[in-house]
C-alpha cells in the first residue's frame, strides 16, 4: 500500500509517495519551481489563488508519477497539509468566490480586536484560547463589510487544505483543528462558538460537514482519478494544518514535546495537556491533530483507533512572520543563492561584526501584539560590512527572534529540553543552526522528514492501515543531534539584538 501526502505551503506544493510497509519515500516533487508569488495589493495584504494552488498539486502529483518509481494505481489513501489560517470562500457550485486571505495578511487585525472586547477578554481566552486577532473569522469578517457582494455568495466557509480536499474528493469537509486555528471554536463547550457567530453575525451553515483529522474526508473522484493516474475513491483520510501536522511528521504528539520549523516562517511548536493561553495572545493555541473532546465521542470518533491518545491535546504555536521570506529576500537583492549565501556566511564571526537586522517586515506579528514592526537593517558600517554580513546578521536575527519568541512561552510553562526539526529550509543552513541552538540554549534534533511525508503517514493514520502509533513512526530516527557549544557568546549577542528591538516595539 502507498500514501501520498501533499503539502500546500506559501511558497510551493510538496508531495511525497512512501510504502506504508517500510516507512521507504519512495518520490517526491515540488510545484512550481520558482517560489509561488504573493500578491499583496496594499501594505500588510497577502493573498493567493486558491485555483492556482489546485493547478500547482495536480502538476506536482503528476511529476512525481513522471519519475517511474512507484505504480500511482497502488497508491491507497491520500493526506494533506496546508498553510493555516487562510480564508477561502466558494458558492453553492463551488467556484471560488476571491483569492484567499493567507495566514500573513494583517488587515483584519481590527475586525479581531473589537471582537476581542465585545466577547470579553477574557471569556474569549478561557473559551477561544486566542484573541480573534487575525485569524480567518476576523478576514471573514472584513469580507462581510467590505465585500458584501462576494459575502452573500457564500455556500462555504473553507481552510486551505478543506479547500484542496473539496477539489480532490466533491466534499466539503473540516475539522476541529481547523475551526479551532480559524478561531470558529469554543473550546469550553466543544462546540461552535457561539460568542464568534453571534459577534460577527456569521451563519453556522457556512461551516462544513466536521469530521475527524484521522478519518474520511471523501473519496477521489472519477474525474480527478482519470486526470491524475489514480483510482476513483481513494479516500482522503488526513488533513492538518502545516504546523500540527509538521510536529505529527517528528512525533510530537505529547504534553512537553516540541517540534520547530523554519520555511517562510518560523515556528515552535509544543504539545500540552492542558488548555493554556497567553494573555497577550502573542503565542496560540489549538486543537492538535490527537485532540479529542465529549463533542467528537458523540460523533463516535475515537482517536485511539489510530493509535494516538483521547486526552486533551493542545498545540502551542509561537509564529514569527518574517523568517525564510527575510533570508529569500536577502538572496534576491544580492543575486546569490542558498548554498553561496551560507558559505559565505560561516565565514563570518558571530555577531556579524556589529550588523543587526530585525526580520519582522512579512505583515503584524503576534509576539508584538500584531504590530507591524518592518525589517530593519541596523548599525551598518559601509567601510566594514558587506554581502557575507549581512547574509549572516539575517540568520542571526531570524534566531534571536526564535529566542525571543520561546521566551514567552517559557513564561507559560514551555521549556523544552530538546525541539526537534525536519532537516529542510533553514535548518539546512549550518549558520542558522548554530545560531538558533546557542541563542535558545536548546538541543536540536534533525530528522529526514517533511510535510508532505506528515501528511502522508496521517493518510496512513486516518485509513487505518496503521494499528498504532508505533507502527506509523518506526521509520522515523534523527539524523543529527546538534547542542549548544557558545552558549554564553549568543545569549551576549542575543542581548545586544533585544536592546535594538526595543526601539520598535
Amino acid at each position: 500500500m502507498l500514501l501520498l501526502g501533499i503539502d500546500l505551503g506559501t511558497s510551493s506544493i510538496k508531495v511525497a509517495v512512501t510504502d506504508a510497509l517500510t516507512h521507504r519515500v519512495l518520490a517526491t516533487a515540488q510545484y512550481p519551481d520558482t517560489e509561488a508569488v504573493i500578491v499583496s495589493k496594499r501594505p500588510g495584504w497577502a493573498e493567493q489563488s486558491p485555483d492556482l494552488w489546485w493547478e500547482y498539486v495536480q502538476e506536482a502529483i503528476r511529476r512525481a508519477h513522471a519519475l517511474g518509481d512507484y505504480d500511482p494505481m497502488d497508491i491507497g489513501a491520500i493526506g494533506i497539509a496546508y498553510q493555516m489560517h487562510g480564508l477561502v470562500l466558494v458558492d453553492k457550485e463551488q467556484r471560488v468566490l476571491r483569492d484567499s486571505i493567507i495566514w500573513c495578511d494583517s488587515r483584519a487585525v481590527p475586525y479581531g480586536d473589537r471582537a476581542f472586547a465585545a466577547i470579553g477578554e477574557q471569556r474569549s481566552l478561557e473559551r477561544l484560547l486566542n484573541s480573534p486577532g487575525n485569524f480567518t473569522a476576523a478576514k471573514l469578517a472584513w469580507v462581510k463589510e467590505n465585500e458584501p457582494f462576494v459575502y452573500e455568495q457564500i455556500d462555504k466557509v473553507l481552510l486551505p487544505g478543506d479547500f484542496i480536499a473539496l477539489r480532490l474528493t466533491g466534499e466539503a469537509t473540516t475539522t476541529i483543528s481547523a475551526l479551532s486555528e480559524g478561531i470558529f471554536w469554543d473550546f469550553a463547550s466543544d462546540t461552535l462558538s457561539d460568542d464568534v457567530f453571534r459577534y460577527f453575525g456569521f451563519d453556522k451553515g457556512v461551516v462544513p460537514s466536521v469530521r475527524p483529522v484521522f478519518g474520511a474526508h471523501g473519496g477521489v473522484t472519477a474525474d480527478v482519478a482519470a486526470a491524475l493516474g489514480l483510482k476513483k475513491g481513494i479516500p482522503v483520510s488526513y488533513k492538518a494544518g502545516d504546523q500540527p501536522n509538521n510536529a505529527l511528521s517528528l512525533n510530537v504528539l505529547e504534553p512537553g514535546e516540541v517540534a520547530a520549523t523554519a520555511g517562510t516562517s518560523g515556528v515552535i511548536y509544543g504539545v500540552s495537556d492542558a488548555l493554556t493561553y497567553d494573555p497577550g495572545s502573542r503565542v496560540n493555541s489549538f486543537a492538535h491533530v490527537n485532540y479529542t473532546a465529549a463533542s467528537s465521542e458523540a460523533r463516535g470518533v475515537r482517536v485511539s483507533e489510530v493509535g494516538v491518545s483521547e486526552a486533551r491535546r493542545v498545540g502551542v504555536l509561537l509564529c514569527i512572520n518574517g523568517t525564510g521570506i527575510l533570508n529569500r529576500w536577502v538572496r534576491d537583492i544580492t543575486g546569490g543563492d542558498y548554498e553561496a549565501l551560507n558559505a559565505v556566511a560561516s565565514a563570518v564571526e558571530p555577531g556579524s561584526a556589529g550588523l543587526k537586522v530585525l526580520p519582522f517586515g512579512n505583515g503584524a506579528e503576534r509576539i508584538f501584539y500584531n504590530k507591524i514592526v518592518g525589517a530593519q537593517v541596523l548599525d551598518v558600517d559601509l567601510n566594514v560590512h558587506s554581502e557575507a554580513h549581512l547574509y549572516r546578521a539575517g540568520q542571526e536575527g531570524i534566531a534571536f527572534a526564535f529566542r525571543y519568541g520561546l521566551d514567552i512561552m517559557r513564561g507559560s510553562g514551555m521549556n523544552p529540553g530538546i525541539i526537534r526539526a525536519g532537516n529542510a529550509n533553514m535548518f539546512k543552513s549550518p549558520v542558522f543552526v548554530e545560531a538558533f541552538v546557542n541563542t535558545t540554549n536548546v538541543p536540536v534534533e534533525l530528522y529526514n522528514s517533511d510535510g508532505s511525508i506528515g501528511a502522508a503517514i496521517g493518510a496512513g493514520m486516518g485509513a487505518g492501515i496503521y494499528r498504532d502509533g508505533r507502527e506509523a513512526f518506526a521509520g522515523l530516527k534523527p539524523v543529527k543531534l546538534i547542542e549548544p557549544a557558545r552558549a554564553a557568546v549568543y545569549d551576549e549577542l542575543y542581548g545586544e539584538w533585544k536592546e535594538h528591538l526595543s526601539l520598535f516595539i
